[in-house]
């Protein structure tokens, strides 16, 4: 971007300003869904965001780039946002607790980072968009979140984060120390350091098994593949099933005699984690309809966790609503 362009955009041309800002709407999204954990509340913060900034166009001699200014306009927004909703703690440490969850779709994670070019890297990594880690940023005070996200994830000095929040560098490294503890109560276990290894293949194979079982209404296929403690939450309601003898009780009345229909799933991906849409044929319909988004947290060779969402958020991930008739050869 040229120092002319820029030059205009702050003096007032709305076309020149757009081209400015626009370019950082991708990583600003991502910035509030971490804060928010909402992708629609995320939506909404960049509108605000972008807004401000136009409004506040000639006060950028406070920050040494645009990035910088755009993201402190970004993080104030979200700071309200908590405000106002009162919700800068959750009150556990899982998803049913957190009823405002929605997933991200990784096929936007993807355009995001084959976008970005020069020096300021777009953090989409597992260990920092993950189900989990949103779910336990949520029991951090607005302000230890927002320094957590800045220090660990954006990588920013303690002075480049003092000044996002306008504070001192004192603070804000107080602020992370105290973010750092809560974050180690609330992840699981096995995630203590935040490392999310990569295990795609042992992934695929385990998703694969999942639609299947599913697909074939196999109670006991299911259960193979799921993990003794495992959780699986509906947000926003408030339904948890807990451990696998919960799991197999549940799977005995959907996959019995008595089951709503038949399924086919889809495999597709949300927060870097495997996911699948069902969808659903109940009787007397001759269609498979949108019903369910499930998305796998997966630890070692077992599925640990399932966050269940509903069809709302198939049009999003460009999921059909109906799916397709097969055609006859």
């Amino acid at each position: 971007m040229s120092a002319e362009t820029e030059a205009a955009a702050f003096a007032g041309d709305e076309a020149a300003f757009a081209a400015v800002t626009a370019r950082h709407r991708g990583e600003l999204h991502v910035h509030c869904y971490r804060m928010l954990a909402s992708y629609d509340d995320a939506d909404d913060a960049v509108q605000e965001t972008f807004l401000r900034a136009w409004r506040g166009r000639d006060r950028t001699e406070e920050f040494l780039n645009v990035r910088a200014w755009l993201y402190r306009i970004a993080t104030n927004v979200c700071l309200d946002a908590i405000r106002r909703r009162s919700r800068s703690r959750a009150a556990g440490p899982g998803p049913s607790e957190v009823p405002w969850l929605t997933p991200y779709p990784d096929q936007e994670l993807d355009d995001l980072v084959a976008a970005t070019d020069g020096p300021d890297v777009v953090s989409v990594d597992r260990e920092t968009i993950e189900l989990v880690f949103l779910v336990a940023l949520q029991a951090l005070p607005a302000r230890q979140r927002a320094t957590l996200i800045a220090r660990d994830v954006l990588g920013w000095s303690a002075k480049e984060t003092a000044g996002l929040l306008a504070t001192s560098v004192p603070a804000a490294t107080s602020a992370l120390q105290r973010a750092r503890a809560t974050m180690q109560e609330h992840l699981p276990a096995r995630r203590g350091d935040w490392s999310a290894p990569a295990v795609e293949d042992a992934e695929r194979e385990l998703l694969d098994r999942f639609i299947d079982a599913h697909q074939r209404c196999d109670a006991a296929a299911a259960i193979a593949v799921a993990a003794e403690e495992i959780l699986i939450t509906m947000p926003p309601n408030p339904i948890r099933i807990d451990g696998i003898d919960d799991l197999a009780t549940r799977l005995g009345r959907s996959f019995g005699p008595e089951r709503e229909g038949d399924w086919r799933l889809v495999p597709t991906r949300a927060n870097r984690l495997p996911a699948a849409a069902s969808y659903l044929r109940r009787p007397g319909d001759s269609a498979f309809r949108a019903f369910k988004l499930d998305v796998l947290r997966i630890e070692g060779d077992r599925i640990a966790e399932i966050t269940t969402f509903g069809h709302s958020q198939f049009e999003r991930f460009g999921l059909a609503e109906v799916l397709p008739r097969p055609t006859r050869g």
